[in-house]
């Protein structure tokens, strides 16, 4: 026998080669098991009441959080709301279109995820995103604008209400949202506007995401000096549909 054959039809190239092979298989299967822990039972889109589980199935595994508790996946979180929206055409691959009140059905732009319902916190377990009226200790650059005190306007360039405060991220040391005062709000008289949403400019900040009285519309948050997650979801999401749907000229093709 040659060298390192093990018999005359067996040598050790071929023993590697094959456990090659099962490697590479049980490789391609946890990762194709992995891909259904998260998204699955999944809807078809196809108006059918079944799911698909997809295969193979993952078991359920648990997350320890860095604070304390832990969260089990498969399944994800529990009290999903129910879809505000319907195909626009009978058949399967038609877009959704929202149902109602486009700004408020939480689809398309302004889809959310169920995130946890408990505010973002730092490594020494602080909560993450707060007021200045909180953090005290953080401010606004002498070289920048304070926006404190400034209109904001909706596209239509409507007054909606006054920034009273700033909302500051103590971990990535910069502003997440302006809070606004609004006159006369049907649900309560604090918003917030994200950053990313808002132009400051010398003397007034610009939201052109949304018009001036829908404004009201914004999710508030259950406590006054905090947000969590889940309302961080919501708040964005709002103003992510008003790029689609807070007109209807909106909606409709550019040429």
């Amino acid at each position: 026998m040659e060298t390192a054959a093990i018999t005359q039809y067996v040598d050790v190239a071929q023993i590697v080669l094959y456990l090659f092979w099962a490697f590479f298989f049980g490789l391609i299967y946890y990762l194709q098991r992995e891909s259904h822990r998260e998204g699955y039972p999944m809807d078809s889109g196809h108006g059918l009441k079944q799911k698909i589980a997809g295969w193979p199935v993952a078991s359920p595994k648990t997350y320890l959080l860095p604070h304390g508790g832990s969260v089990q996946v498969p399944p994800g979180p529990s009290g999903e709301p129910p879809l505000k929206a319907s195909p626009g055409r009978p058949g399967s691959g038609a877009p959704l279109e929202p149902d109602g009140d486009p700004m408020q059905a939480f689809v398309g732009p302004g889809s959310y995820a169920m995130r946890a319902d408990v505010p973002d916190l730092t490594m020494d377990g602080d909560i993450k995103i707060v007021p200045l009226r909180v953090a005290a200790d953080h401010g606004v650059a002498r070289q920048d604008r304070d926006p404190r005190g400034l209109p904001v306007v909706g596209a239509d360039g409507v007054v909606a209400g006054h920034v009273s405060d700033l909302w500051v991220d103590r971990s990535e040391m910069l502003f997440r949202y302006l809070e606004v005062d609004v006159p006369g709000a049907a649900h309560g008289p604090h918003i917030l506007v994200p950053m990313a949403f808002a132009k400051v400019r010398r003397d007034r900040i610009e939201v052109d995401a949304v018009l001036g009285h829908q404004l009201d519309g914004v999710p508030r948050t259950r406590h006054p000096d905090r947000i969590t997650l889940l309302e961080e979801e919501k708040v964005c999401a709002y103003y992510g549909a008003g790029t689609l749907y807070a007109t209807p000229a909106r909606q409709e093709p550019l040429v």
